[in-house]
């Protein structure tokens, strides 16, 4: 494939219904501003976009609980998330939102566009709707108990639990969050995208890269968990899905279509026509043309999302974008995982997370180093962790001892030798080095060699960031400081200065084109201390204008990029250590502020898990719990978290699926003594049908164990 001539970046469009912990950094926001940072400075022709999601029930809910209106919490989380993607670095060249204006005409032109290509199949369905409430629900307004994992709170849409998305009807015991009663089924009429239809296309396109015989992407750069995502729900059988809503909230269906009155657009289907309008309102802002950035084949399109985030960028919007006829299909959707905490899932309902608002105003001056431990743990192909601790460990022995101290010693020992003025020196002397490849049949000066072993690290490091490879290329650059500190051990110029001056100089000036090069390495990922560095050497300000090609080209072509005679300014401090009084306070205050704990925490100072409501004894009293042997236990297929186990009662065998796969193998458990809640009504769980449930301990770190009787119990005993 020929090199693209522009291209078009997006990150997920947050919820505007709570603010930014650093799980959404991670996962969307930090990778792509890399990747664009980067793009940049490869001169390339490369817009940036996203905006704040601001339709959909979980803004109603967020509404609806704080007693004011829709408009009133977009407007304040649409203000917050600006401000602290702006803080944060996070270098948009639109940060837009769904309320405006321009979005609500770019999505109803796209339905409209889709109504009268015929590609909507109208279907009365049975829709959930609450009585009491006199409404029918949306997915957010349902809850229930996830048929894939057994959580218990999972939503219509979705289980935050193990990700998978749901439809309302797939939810095991149904409530309605308005009310708590049991919704009723009643009929409703609605327009559905027949993805069904066109699973053929969406599959080649997927696992070949290719559509209509013409090659959109490479598959070979797209990541095993996204594919493998996709590919489970090809076979698995796509369904058609509703494009529209029983809504007070959001995008009106359009006039022209009949039967449309008082019904919204499908959050997913709004949402990411909001990439679409943003660039809109971004070329009539900047006298540009949108059009080429989402219908020429010569732009590549990358979506920055998450995990959760899979199926609508890879199934449901390529399937609205191609079903249009006009419309480019993303080459590459590089999905993040989940960042966890403190050996927790993040959780934003019972206030586990770091607020990324609160850490800006907390840690001011520290933005760099946040952005650094969270690009170092980034969960590219697996879940991650971050811990205070962790954060702590980086900043001081990383961006402290290696990179800080290697460009302060190269500037103190520049301005204590030479005034701050780059040395001229005799390219014929060789040196100690940690990385040249130098060798005396090279034919070229050890000088000049050095300068192109710093190209080659520099070029794993660009290869490594075309792959979405952030963590390996932040390794890289650590890598690159770390030679640079090798090259002043080895030659100890401190030493040397008084009894061999020249070698000295050759030492100084090839530790300042390393310093000169982590200056422009270090703007993707650390955009606020590349400046910081730039300064010191009295450079020029990045601005993400070719700046990358420029130093390789030099490096390239065996030049200085400090050349003798430079002048830099003395020596300042790019990091400080960070104190262990500071970080129990962050700890501290992360377990002060957990909802998790009804009352607060244990005496230890440990959340334990929320208390749930008063039952009556009447209502014990119908729980039927005994004791028996897990005899069996297999893995429940193309189910991660699912174990399928049978179960000795003593007076019969029962087969039951339990959610516990992620902690226990099948072989560590077989003759285990459990709990059974025998009488709980049989339900199916991916195809198995489940008779009653294991009962589990979960602590506050969500680390399951078995409840167990003692060995003397037979099987079958009666729990009391």
């Amino acid at each position: 494939m020929n090199p693209p001539k522009r291209y078009l970046v997006t990150s997920a469009l947050p919820y505007a219904n709570g603010p930014l912990h650093i799980g959404h950094l991670a996962g969307a926001y930090l990778p792509a501003d890399i990747y664009v940072r980067f793009m940049r400075m490869m001169g390339k022709d490369i817009v940036f976009i996203c905006g704040s999601d601001e339709h959909g029930a979980a803004i109603t809910m967020k509404a609806r609980k704080e007693g004011i209106s829709p408009q009133e919490i977009v407007d304040k989380y649409h203000e917050l998330f600006r401000e602290t993607f702006d803080r944060m670095g996070i270098s948009f060249d639109i940060y837009h939102r769904t309320s405006a204006p321009i979005h609500h005409e770019t999505s109803q032109e796209f339905f409209m566009t889709l109504y009268n290509k015929g590609q909507f199949a109208e279907i009365e369905t049975e829709q959930y709707y609450d009585s009491a409430a006199g409404q029918f629900l949306a997915d957010r307004y349902i809850k229930g108990t996830c048929p894939k994992c057994g959580y218990e709170e999972a939503y219509g849409d979705q289980c935050e639990n193990c990700g998978s998305s749901l439809s309302p009807t797939d939810l095991i015991d149904p409530v309605s969050t308005l009310t708590g009663d049991r919704p009723v089924l009643k009929m409703t009429k609605h327009w559905f995208l027949p993805l069904d239809k066109y699973a053929d296309w969406l599959g080649d396109w997927i696992n070949t890269g290719n559509v209509d015989g013409a090659e959109q992407h490479d598959p070979s750069l797209w990541k095993n968990h996204v594919m493998g995502q996709c590919n489970s729900w090809l076979e698995g059988g796509l369904q058609p899905r509703s494009m529209t809503r029983d809504l007070d909230w959001g995008v009106d269906v359009p006039a022209e279509v009949p039967g449309g009155e008082g019904k919204k657009l499908y959050v997913w289907m709004d949402a990411p026509i909001g990439y679409i309008s943003a660039t809109k309102q971004w070329a009539i802002d900047n006298g540009r043309d949108w059009k080429p950035y989402w219908q020429d084949q010569d732009t590549e399109l990358i979506h920055f999302i998450g995990k959760d985030n899979i199926v609508f960028h890879c199934l449901i919007f390529p399937a609205i974008l191609r079903a249009s006829g006009e419309y480019i299909l993303p080459d590459n959707v590089p999905a993040n995982q989940f960042m966890n905490l403190e050996g927790r899932k993040i959780s934003t309902s019972r206030n586990w997370a770091v607020w990324v608002h609160e850490y800006v105003n907390d840690f001011e001056g520290r933005i760099d180093e946040m952005r650094y431990h969270l690009i170092k743990n980034m969960p590219e192909q697996k879940d991650s962790e971050f811990t205070w601790k962790g954060y702590q460990e980086s900043i001081n022995n990383e961006l402290v001892n290696n990179l800080a101290n290697f460009v302060n010693r190269v500037v103190v020992l520049t301005n204590k030798y030479y005034k701050g003025i780059i040395p001229e020196f005799d390219d014929g002397l060789e040196i100690q080095s940690a990385s040249s490849s130098y060798n005396e049949d090279w034919g070229g000066s050890f000088h000049d060699a050095e300068l192109l072993d710093l190209f080659d690290q520099l070029d794993v490091l660009y290869d490594h960031i075309r792959r979405f490879e952030f963590r390996a290329a932040l390794k890289k650059l650590m890598e690159i400081s770390s030679a640079g500190n090798q090259l002043l051990q080895f030659n100890e110029p401190w030493k040397q200065v008084k009894d061999d001056p020249e070698t000295v100089k050759v030492v100084m000036h090839l530790a300042n084109q390393y310093v000169a090069a982590l200056s422009v390495a270090l703007y993707p990922f650390l955009p606020n201390t590349a400046g910081r560095l730039r300064s010191m050497l009295q450079l020029p300000d990045l601005k993400g204008d070719s700046e990358w090609v420029d130093m390789m080209n030099t490096l390239a072509e065996g030049h200085d990029l400090l050349s003798p005679g430079h002048q830099i300014k003395e020596a300042e401090h790019l990091f400080t250590r960070i104190d262990d009084d500071i970080i129990q306070e962050q700890i501290d205050r992360l377990l002060k502020t957990d909802t998790t704990a009804e009352s607060g925490s244990k005496a230890d100072g440990t959340p334990h898990l929320e208390m749930k409501k008063e039952i009556a004894y009447d209502d014990f009293v119908k729980m039927d719990m005994r004791t028996g042997t897990i005899i069996a236990a297999e893995k429940v297929k193309k189910a991660d978290k699912l174990l399928k186990l049978s179960i000795d009662l003593g007076f019969e065998k029962r087969t039951v699926v339990s959610g516990i796969a992620a902690q226990y193998t099948p072989e560590e458990i077989i003759g285990k003594k459990i709990v059974l809640l025998a009488n709980l009504a049989p339900r199916k769980i991916r195809g198995v049908q489940s008779q009653g449930m294991i009962l589990m301990a979960e602590d506050s770190k969500g680390r399951l164990a078995f409840v167990a009787p003692e060995q003397h119990l037979e099987d079958g005993s009666a729990i009391s």
